[in-house]
């Protein structure tokens, strides 16, 4: 085959520091902007993206040439160099070290993008780690408690 053809769909999930609730209404549609741009620039578009006060979630097309942890470095650091050029209460604002991402599938799209798209629902009943550690048992994704959390 001389044509490489790839569809990488990552649910990718990180907070912010300490799960400080710092997101807000007056920041949030810029940001999901600012980062959907640089996801387009990494030619990774995103098909959904949605915060609560203190985590995010993307839904978005990896580019065959770009590594994952490449990707989600460049989102995370202009997000957050974005997000302090929004006022003072956001001098100090960092996002968590780690992150979670998770493979689906085509047929899995419409579902992951109506739970993104829900997430202040989501969120009157379950808490963010709460939610993160669901997502790891239902990847099968080994942890330690004690290193997921900053």
């Amino acid at each position: 085959m001389s044509q490489s053809l790839v569809k990488n769909l990552i649910h990718l999930i990180f907070s912010t520091k300490s799960r400080e609730r710092i997101i807000d209404d007056s920041v949030r549609p810029g940001l999901h902007a600012y980062m959907a741009g640089i996801f387009r620039d990494l030619d990774s578009p995103a098909t959904a993206i949605n915060s609560v006060p203190d985590h995010v979630h993307i839904l978005f097309d990896l580019d065959k040439n770009q590594a994952l942890k490449n990707v989600v470095m460049e989102v995370k650091r202009g997000s957050s160099i974005w997000i302090k050029t929004q006022g003072s209460r956001y001098d100090d604002f960092h996002w968590q070290s780690g992150y979670g991402a998770f493979s689906i599938g085509q047929s899995s799209v419409a579902e992951v993008t109506n739970y993104i798209a829900k997430q202040p629902e989501q969120h009157l009943e379950r808490d963010f780690q709460n939610e993160f550690r669901a997502f790891l048992h239902r990847y099968e994704v080994p942890y330690d408690e004690r290193y997921v959390w900053d």
